[in-house]
């Protein structure tokens, strides 16, 4: 069985509160774009086959096969319900370290392939309670759909927010941009307004409305980084944000863009584009 795990970005990102366990509640609008990486799992042929195989391409993996999700996707229901041995393959194309949920995509994909694979007849509810305990917005790839999330990124409600017939151009600076610098700097504030709300208004008002929390400490750290979205501005964008705690950024378009131009206008970096 194969499928197609996509990325996700965040509409805007407002952190909320500081939380007693040191974690932060916050508020964005994850929206799933068409960016996407290859997984495939297959039962074993052999025997005498480990519990599972894993091999990624396109991607290099810091530490053993057991801390990737996809693997700890496989163990989390394994301890539940008997699982078939599997080969398991995973092809990178969203880009790691980018505030676009590639991780969490593969895990849950993996999810809903071995729930089908075994016939364990788990509902979405079910699936989205075993997402929650790997990451954080794992479960927003089960329901793969807009949604309006709070707590830290895992309680979902859907939203309307569209962002269809336009143009998403995605651009990704070489920068690694740890957790704790993206929260160095961030003052938790209630918002005025729920992100839902402003997504749900007209795109060409989110310039003046709709914010990513993280900018500021991200773009103190690292300069360059804010010209990425100046840039993007500057080509037309109606609306351009980095997303998640980054490093990389999408402009939304009227009109279709010309991936070549990008490529020359972002040079070294991950450009992607797309109609929506």
């Amino acid at each position: 069985m194969i499928t197609f795990p996509n990325a996700k970005i965040n509409l805007g990102l407002d952190i909320v509160e500081r939380r007693p366990d040191g974690y932060h509640n916050l508020e964005t609008v994850f929206y799933p774009i068409p960016l996407c990486d290859i997984l495939e799992i297959t039962p074993a042929t052999e025997p005498d086959a480990p519990e599972y195989t894993f091999k990624m391409y396109n991607a290099m993996f810091e530490g053993s096969d057991a801390d990737n999700l996809v693997i700890k996707a496989y163990k989390a229901l394994a301890a539940d319900h008997k699982l078939p041995k599997v080969d398991i393959s995973l092809y990178k194309h969203i880009p790691t370290g980018a505030g676009l949920g590639g991780g969490s995509a593969d895990a849950a994909f993996a999810l809903k392939m071995l729930n089908e694979i075994a016939a364990l007849g788990l509902t979405n509810d079910e699936l989205c309670a075993y997402a929650a305990r790997i990451g954080a917005d794992c479960a927003f790839f089960i329901d793969n759909t807009p949604a309006y999330a709070t707590g830290i990124g895992n309680i979902l409600a859907p939203t309307p927010c569209s962002i269809a017939g336009y143009h998403l151009v995605l651009v990704k600076p070489e920068i690694h941009v740890s957790t704790k610098d993206a929260y160095a700097l961030v003052t938790p504030q209630k918002p005025l307004q729920p992100l839902t709300d402003i997504a749900q208004r007209p795109i060409n008002e989110w310039k003046d409305a709709m914010k990513n929390d993280f900018e500021k400490s991200i773009f103190a750290k690292h300069p360059s980084m804010e010209k990425v979205k100046e840039k993007l501005y500057s080509m037309g964008a109606v609306y351009a944000s980095m997303s998640g705690s980054g490093s990389s950024f999408f402009g939304i378009f009227k009109e279709e863009q010309d991936i070549d131009k990008i490529k020359e206008l972002f040079p070294g970096m991950f450009c992607w584009c797309k109609k929506m």
